[in-house]
Order: structure tokens, then C-alpha cells, then sequence
């Protein structure tokens, strides 16, 4: 389906998005006896199954008053793409070059907003809320994870710019009904940068947040409890 790429100083992140016929084994699964909580508290979109409206999930992303000092909101732009080409991971080539570009997971109900942090050097983090059925939700992103950690090494051709990409599973929070984290290091002119993707299904809301692993880690559990609060 489609899988994105981000730049920020150059190529910093790159997410695979629903691939077909690739196995979920990368998931972490919470008990559904169990509910789901942040900081002691019940959740509330897990227990409301109902897909919300972009409009709604747009009042739920993080502003910068939530992320304080240092981060300042980055105006949205028209995006550009390139030709993509995936090499040494025949599964992801396949998607093609406009699918490939396509920018976002294909729900119908989104929202984005991302952020540059200059606290101690350039750095952008995004946020990502999507919404939709619970099955719908936790079988694409299952298959996303499976596939970006299943191909361990790969390249991506942008143009004509070559980029040399290494991923693996990493240990996602204990937050939501499901959840996924990977960690991407992208190689190119001589310049390696780590970028952290970790996503959380809790209900019918799908939170993903991409950046530098502090930056992700620092804000993944704030996200998702304003991402689920009661309206």
C-alpha cells in the first residue's frame, strides 16, 4: 500500500506502510482483560471501538505547549517526491515508486503535526493519529512492522541519492491494547542518523511518533493519553 519517506537535515526517516502478505509477527500484544492505562488511569478509546474524524483527532495531537520549551510547530508544506527505488528487499520494491511516496497510512482518518527541536541540535519528531476499525488498525500496522524488521539491511535509491538503511525491533512501551517499536539508522555521504518509530493501538486510535529515540521516548506516553482523553 504505502510507506513514507521524511527528511529533515537530509533523510532521517523512512516508515513502511501496509504491506501485503507479510506476517504481524513483530506485534506485542496486551491481554483484552486488560485494560489499558496512563499513569494509573482507565483509557477511554479502548472502550469506544467507534473510528473518530480527522477533525477529532486533530484536537487530540500534541501542541507545543504539551512538548515545552525548545520545539516549535512546523508549518505543513506541499510535499515533493523523488523516484524511490528499495533495494535488497524485493517485498518493499514491490510497492513501487508512487506508492512508495504516498505519505501516509491509508486511513481514511488522520492527522499530523511535526515538530523541530533545537534543545541541543536540530531535530524534528512527529506525531501521526490515525483511526479506524481495531482490526483494520492492528492488522496494517502489524504488517508494517513485520515488514521493515524483516528486512534487517536494504537501500533506497531518492533520486539520485543513495541512503543505506538498517532496522530492528526494539522494546515498545507497555502502553495501549498493542504496540510496536523499531529503531532505523539511515547511512548517507558519510553520515549515519538514528531515528525511532514506535506505534500504539488503543482501541480505534492509532498513535505512531518518528524521531530521535529521546525525543520519542520523552513524549510517547503523553501523546497517547491526550490521543485517548474523554472529549
Amino acid at each position: 500500500m504505502r510507506f513514507r519517506v521524511a527528511t529533515a537535515l537530509g533523510l532521517t526517516a523512512v516508515a513502511l506502510l501496509a504491506l501485503p502478505g507479510c506476517s504481524a509477527k513483530n506485534t506485542e500484544t496486551k491481554s483484552a482483560s486488560t485494560p489499558s492505562t496512563h499513569n494509573g488511569k482507565p483509557t477511554t478509546a479502548g472502550q469506544n471501538h467507534a473510528p473518530l474524524s480527522s477533525a477529532a483527532l486533530k484536537e487530540r495531537l500534541l501542541d507545543v505547549s504539551d512538548l515545552g520549551s525548545g520545539y516549535a510547530r512546523k508549518p505543513e508544506g506541499t510535499a515533493q517526491h523523488d523516484d524511490v527505488t528499495v533495494l535488497g528487499c524485493p517485498a518493499l520494491n514491490d510497492l513501487g515508486g508512487d506508492a512508495a511516496m504516498g505519505g501516509s497510512l491509508d486511513f481514511p482518518r488522520k492527522a499530523k503535526a511535526t515538530f523541530t527541536y533545537t534543545g541541543s541540535s536540530n531535530s524534528e519528531v512527529s506525531e501521526e493519529l490515525y483511526s479506524d476499525t481495531t482490526g483494520k488498525l492492528s492488522s496494517a500496522t502489524g504488517r508494517i512492522f513485520a515488514a521493515m524488521t524483516g528486512c534487517p539491511n536494504y537501500q533506497v535509491l531518492v533520486g539520485g541519492t543513495a541512503v543505506d538503511i538498517a532496522t530492528r525491533k526494539t522494546t515498545a512501551p507497555q502502553l495501549g491494547d498493542e504496540r510496536w517499536s523499531q529503531l532505523m539508522t539511515f547511512s548517507a555521504g558519510g553520515r549515519d542518523t538514528a531515528v525511532k518509530q514506535t506505534a500504539v493501538r488503543d482501541g480505534s486510535v492509532l498513535l505512531i511518533v518518528s524521531g530521535p529515540p529521546p525525543l520519542v521516548d520523552r513524549h510517547i506516553d503523553k501523546a497517547l493519553a491526550k490521543a485517548t482523553a474523554a472529549r
